[in-house]
């Protein structure tokens, strides 16, 4: 059993480097998991988890247990940080072809049983990316935080600080709203892989 998160802090700004070790360990994957789901792109998604955790590291005698959990703080050190590297970054062009090689299953497949259906998941796995990258921000937050972060509808709403009712909203228009773009990238001739 380990240690709480506050314990860990405590220990942490006392200079105990095993207590940060352990903070990393339990939130790097999160984090990480964030950064690609806004960005698409696993090696910014990596640089961006480092900056985040430096970032939490240096304001972590701000953390405060009593006004919410240790996973919702770095989550919002780490988002207010992707929005900040967003609106710097939002006029840079993406070069053509870095999102595919990022995605693609180099699985072995020497025995030739599974090449179509390693491209079908690429496929939808694209669909997918492009729809959530076609929703607002708020809708597509929302539903990444619950469907794809598995986070609650309370944790949500800690998170983001916003009432419960607003979050539940935000989950069923962004679910609607991507449904209505997957069904609309699949018809012939309306941009269908």
């Amino acid at each position: 059993m380990r240690e709480s998160d506050p314990k860990l802090v405590e220990r942490c700004l006392k200079g105990d480097a095993r207590s940060w070790e352990t903070l990393l360990e339990i939130y790097t994957r999160r984090i990480f998991n964030m950064a690609y789901r806004y960005t698409g792109r696993v090696e910014l998604a990596q640089e961006l988890t480092q900056d985040i955790f430096l970032r939490a590291y240096q304001n972590l005698s701000k953390f405060n247990a009593r006004t919410g959990s240790l996973s919702n703080w770095i989550m919002r050190v780490g988002r207010n940080l992707i929005i900040d590297h967003y609106r710097a970054t939002r006029k840079d062009k993406v070069v053509a072809g870095s999102h595919e090689l990022e995605v693609m299953d180099f699985q072995d497949d020497s025995d030739g049983s599974r090449p179509f259906e390693n491209l079908y998941q690429k496929e939808r796995a694209d669909r997918l990316m492009m729809g959530m990258g076609r929703l607002t921000s708020e809708l597509r937050e929302a539903v990444t935080l619950r469907d794809i972060e598995g986070m609650t509808y309370q944790e949500i709403a800690d998170f983001l600080e916003i009432p419960t009712g607003t979050v539940k909203s935000r989950i069923n228009r962004g679910r609607i709203e991507l449904a209505r773009l997957l069904a609309d990238s699949s018809s012939p001739g309306l941009g269908a892989p």
